[in-house]
């Protein structure tokens, strides 16, 4: 089964909208309660930002690890099992050699995904929390383009090292493969 990733701004509308309700009946509880009330505790927070990139980049993480999966077969496990080791050491000797660089890709592909994310951030954040790619649209629409070539560039940089990265194990990875044909 694949799975289609939304856009940023959809996931933050129908992340902000239950968060307000949230927060609201939490607010009037408060209220009715003890007399205090608590603004918003949800809309805003890291929280709703990690939940919204959770949401939004778990089709791209879970192709690499679909195919990590995929390696490991159930002959495999009864091997490790007939052999005597428990669940636990099958999965530490078995499960997260073969899995480690599958993890490894989804980590670098969401990290740099995550790292360019401007709609859900830009409605999600919570004050005073800019990324990267926040700071340079703010730049650019204040037309202060000299100031936002840093942030971009930056983003741009720190981009491009985990693509290398990637390219060069998959090359790494299909060198035994053309030396046996």
């Amino acid at each position: 089964m694949r799975f289609a990733s939304p856009p940023g701004i959809v996931i933050a509308v129908g992340i902000l909208l239950p968060l307000a309700a949230l927060d609201n009946a939490i607010d009037a509880w408060m209220k009715a309660g003890f007399g205090v009330g608590t603004g918003l505790l949800f809309t805003g927070s890291a929280a709703a930002l990690l939940y919204a990139y959770l949401v939004r980049y778990f089709a791209v993480a879970f192709q690499p690890i679909e195919a990590g999966l995929a390696r490991i077969t159930p002959a495999m496990d009864a091997s490790a099992r007939s052999l005597g080791a428990s669940p636990r050491e099958v999965f530490a000797r078995v499960h997260a050699p073969l899995l480690a660089p599958s993890l490894f890709a989804a980590a670098l592909l969401v990290f740099v995904d995550v790292m360019k994310e401007l709609p859900a951030t830009l409605v999600l954040r919570p004050f005073n929390f800019d990324t990267l790619a926040v700071i340079a649209y703010q730049f650019a629409a204040d037309e202060r383009l000299g100031e936002a070539a840093i942030p971009s560039l930056t983003i741009v940089a720190v981009g491009v090292l985990p693509v290398i990265l990637l390219s060069r194990a998959i090359a790494r990875s299909s060198m035994p493969e053309q030396a046996a044909a």
